[in-house]
């Protein structure tokens, strides 16, 4: 058995979290391969609205095992009050989600770096959600960091104030205030007494060795969907560096993230929306800075799911799109948010871009660097709702053409289609 894989081709936010909902059915275990909670995967499940941060998006479905891989960093006060989150709304987490013992923690301090790193660099600003992601991932690379299975040993708070001691230090060199900073709109002392208090509630859950788990799941025939988070485009060695992440998002980072050989990755679920997104700086070639790019951020609700930020808004990008299906090796494409669109007259895609007069068919190091312009094809719109639909037939016939236009130029089918956020708003061939 091989373990499938689901993941954004974009900047993040493509609607991951709702096709992972759709597809649990098929799998036995769902398994978050990294990323941390600067997540937000968004579920609307009989009109209500569920945002997941660090919890798999399976964890609506208790019959299904909801793994918290290795390669996955979590902040254990945002956690719990997730948890806590979905017990109110009725689901116990509990019965059917699994730590990996490896996985690694944020510690407050760590999110106290992020907020002195990015107000130091001014300008440059990355766009950081400020939960602590970067300054963790720093600690994991450097050797420094504290995992969950860490919580369970008798030196754990002995840990705790090592690395908290060592970020103070770095903090102090950075003239950072700590009498003036809050987190979470708490004072830091309370929330690191908070913190500590989730640390405990955690205990409560099995944590695991995730990758022994994982594999001998696969060798019993178990059926299990890796989840990623962000998207291809923030992966931190791909992506438009240095406006990323801090993992690989792409189906690489499964192998890491969960423990399993490249010999074991069977289908890659590439999930895209009809159009761009992108939150935070960075370049984005086909930004639309006036009253179209406004009309898809009303339409779509493009607002940061965990930051509440405007997302910037803009034209599908193919050269962009056909990079990340390359990377991770694309077996079935998920176009998501078509609806937003139903009401243009005109649709545009992005086919190339220009530097300095030089039109360029794929995304490079450049185009991901430079100042450029994109190349656009015009298309007539659907102007139709998509409401009630349930086949690839029944689809309005330019909606068909602005399909057959993507699948030609990145040479692979669209499998599904999202006409809306509800299950059943989704399109199978």
């Amino acid at each position: 058995m091989k373990i499938d894989v689901l993941l954004g081709l974009q900047w993040g936010d493509e609607g991951k979290g709702k096709i992972v909902d759709v597809l649990t059915p098929r799998y036995d275990i769902i398994a978050r391969f990294q990323g941390g909670p600067n997540a937000g995967h968004t579920l609307e499940i009989g009109g209500d609205r569920h945002v997941l941060h660090t919890i798999p998006s399976g964890i609506f479905h208790p019959d299904k095992i909801n793994i918290i891989g290795n390669g996955v960093i979590a902040d254990p006060f945002i956690l719990y009050k997730e948890i806590l989150a979905l017990r109110a709304k009725g689901v116990e987490p509990r019965v059917n989600l699994l730590i990996s013992k490896r996985a690694h923690l944020i510690l407050p301090t760590h999110r106290l770096l992020d907020a002195a790193y990015e107000s130091a660099m001014g300008k440059g600003k990355i766009g950081s959600t400020l939960k602590g992601i970067g300054p963790c991932y720093t600690d994991k690379t450097a050797r420094f960091g504290i995992r969950f299975g860490d919580m369970l040993s008798a030196d754990f708070k002995l840990k705790y104030d090592a690395l908290k001691e060592r970020h103070l230090r770095i903090l102090e060199s950075y003239d950072f205030d700590l009498s003036k900073q809050e987190i979470d709109k708490m004072p830091v002392a309370e929330y690191e007494a908070r913190w500590f208090e989730a640390v405990e509630s955690l205990k409560e859950f099995e944590l695991i060795d995730s990758e022994l788990f994982i594999n001998h799941a696969l060798a019993e025939g178990k059926r299990i969907l890796a989840e990623g988070a962000q998207g291809s485009l923030l992966d931190v060695d791909f992506g438009s560096y240095p406006y990323v992440t801090s993992s690989n998002t792409i189906t690489a980072g499964v192998c890491s993230g969960l423990g399993v050989p490249p010999t074991a990755i069977g289908k890659v679920y590439g999930v895209f929306k009809a159009y761009c997104t992108r939150v935070g700086s960075g370049p984005f070639p086909t930004e639309l800075n006036e009253e179209t790019g406004e009309l898809l951020r009303q339409n779509g609700n493009e607002y940061g799911s965990t930051t509440g930020r405007p997302r910037r808004c803009g034209w599908l990008d193919l050269p962009a799109l056909s990079y990340a299906i390359m990377l991770n090796g694309v077996t079935d494409l998920v176009m998501m948010k078509a609806d937003v669109m139903n009401d243009f007259e005109k649709v545009k895609i992005c086919t190339a871009y220009k530097i300095d007069g030089m039109e360029i068919p794929e995304l490079t190091f450049e185009t991901l660097s430079g100042d450029v312009k994109p190349v656009y094809r015009t298309f007539e719109g659907w102007q139709t709702s998509l409401k009630g639909l349930t086949n690839f037939g029944v689809l309005p016939s330019k909606l068909s053409d602005y399909i057959r236009f993507i699948e030609k130029t990145v040479n692979l089918p669209i499998d599904i289609l999202s006409a809306g956020p509800g299950r059943e708003q989704t399109i199978m061939r």
